[in-house]
Order: C-alpha cells, then sequence, then structure tokens
C-alpha cells in the first residue's frame, strides 16, 4: 500500500476537509488543542468542503480547512509547505477576519465566538525546539491571558524527528502521519483513533480516483515551483543586504580581506561589487 504526500495542497485539503469523513478534522483538531472531556469538539460544520480544482494544475477552490464547532468555535487548518512572505501578518489577518466577520456592525460583541488557527508548517519559524507551540494574547508583566477569543497553534514539521516507535500521544501520531505518509508501505499498528485510521485510509493511493489524483500530481509540480521562486527571492534578498553591508564598509575605508570575510563572500566577489558601483 502506498500512501500520498499529505503535505501536498489537494491532499491535505482532500484528507481534512472531507464532508464525508469528518471525523477525520475532528480527531485532529481535538489533538492539536488538547482538548478533552467536555471540552472535546464533537462536531464541525465544513465552512468550504474539499473540491478539487477545474482546471489542472490551478489550486484548489478553497484557501485552507474552515470549520464551526457545535459550540460556535471557528477553525482555521492550514498547510505551508514553504515560508510565504508575511506570514506572520498573514495569520493574525486571516484569524482578525473571521472573528469579526461573525458579527455586523451595531450587533452585540458577546455573540463572538472563538477562533482557533491552526498551522503546520513544513519550514521552521519560531525558535523553540518543540515542534508544537502554543500563542496566546497574554499581559506581558504576568503572563495572564484575558483575551483568549483567539488562539494559535503550530506544527513545525522539521522539528519532529521521531520513529515510530516513539511516538507517544495522539499528536505525535498525527504529526508522524502529515510528515510521513508518504514513505511508509502499511499503517503502523500503532493507530488507535478512529480519525487517524480514516485519514491513513483517505492517504491510501488506490482509493484515488484518476481525476483526484492527477491534480494532485499537478498541485505537487506547483507547489515545488512556488518553493523554489520564495528560495530564489531570498538569495536574491541575501545579496541585496551582503552588498548593502559590503558598500558601508568600502565607504569607511575598511580593507578588502576583512569585508569580505564579516560578510561572508570571496574577496573576487567584493572587488566585483566596488566595480559595479563604479558603473553605476
Amino acid at each position: 500500500m502506498k500512501f500520498v504526500d499529505v503535505k501536498n495542497d489537494v491532499a491535505f485539503r482532500k484528507i481534512f476537509g472531507n464532508e464525508n469523513k469528518k471525523v477525520i478534522l475532528i480527531s485532529f483538531l481535538n489533538a492539536v488543542l488538547g482538548l478533552e472531556g467536555q471540552n472535546r469538539v464533537k462536531e464541525v460544520t465544513l465552512l468550504n468542503p474539499f473540491q478539487l480544482p477545474r482546471i489542472a494544475g490551478e489550486k484548489s477552490s478553497i484557501i485552507d480547512v474552515r470549520a464551526k464547532d457545535e459550540r460556535g468555535a471557528t477553525f482555521i487548518v492550514e498547510m505551508q509547505v514553504a515560508e510565504p512572505k508575511g506570514f506572520a501578518q498573514r495569520v493574525l489577518y486571516y484569524t482578525s477576519k473571521d472573528y469579526a466577520a461573525q458579527i455586523d456592525s451595531g450587533e452585540d460583541y458577546p455573540l463572538l465566538r472563538p477562533v482557533y488557527f491552526i498551522g503546520v508548517l513544513d519550514f521552521n519559524y519560531f525558535s523553540g525546539k518543540n515542534y508544537l507551540s502554543s500563542h496566546l494574547i497574554t499581559d506581558e508583566e504576568t503572563g495572564e491571558c484575558n483575551f483568549k477569543d483567539m488562539k494559535f497553534r503550530f506544527i513545525e514539521l522539521k522539528k519532529f524527528n521521531k520513529e515510530v516507535h516513539e511516538l507517544k500521544n495522539i499528536i505525535d501520531k498525527w504529526t508522524f502521519f502529515i510528515k510521513n505518509a508518504d514513505e511508509l508501505e502499511v499503517m503502523p499498528d500503532n493507530v488507535d483513533d478512529e480519525g487517524l485510521r480514516e485519514a491513513y485510509e483517505e492517504a491510501a493511493q488506490h482509493n484515488w480516483s484518476k481525476v483526484a489524483y492527477d491534480a494532485y500530481i499537478y498541485s505537487g509540480m506547483r507547489d515545488q515551483d512556488d518553493k523554489g521562486r520564495i528560495e530564489l527571492e531570498k538569495n536574491r534578498e541575501r545579496e541585496r543586504e551582503r552588498r548593502r553591508i559590503s558598500l558601508g564598509m568600502i565607504e569607511n575605508d575598511i580593507p578588502l580581506s576583512i569585508i569580505a570575510k564579516s560578510v561572508g563572500i570571496s574577496e573576487d566577489e567584493a572587488t566585483q561589487i566596488i566595480e559595479n558601483q563604479k558603473d553605476e
């Protein structure tokens, strides 16, 4: 048995945005938010159920997976394979936008219900060592959280390195599934959660139609192109920063050898920067 890459745009949304298998999303939400007992999510309404792209290669018809539970709380679940520009700002924008959209002007603020943003990141973003991090709006002095209606959880896949036998809890098992499913031949023996078992079944390639699998392949190609563009832009930004620093040091008559060592370039590259400056 082979499984699709859950990190793929189409695969992630097909699995977690499945109208007929909402037990998958419910299990994942409870796991990542650590909800137990009466606080557990028992039912969800998908606000944007998964639909295949109409044209091969285009993005899915939904931006992410959005759902609302029986108590009115909203959940935004998003998979990011590469760090987009302004990532923190867009997380805050989507969360606050969904929060504010719950009521119209003039309606009572107590009608507002919590919004949870869950980001699964295939890159490192936070300085902490734990793969799962929780973020709240807190008092800087006391750490007290009085603004409880917006909460953020992030799974950083690059920081998760556990093997099957090391998985201790349900969030470990979910993270292992998202990161490693496409490298597995069979479902792990320690999968004892109904939602997670259904997720593995949905990720099995033999359960995919040709149309859906083609969309998955095209999505993977597009994701690679997107990652390439982001990396290219990062390289360009690094080069611009190196040039800026180098020119500043040159203006202060700092020796070429020190400039090269400080900026992390060769002396030939430093010389080229000087020559280019003269030509401008």
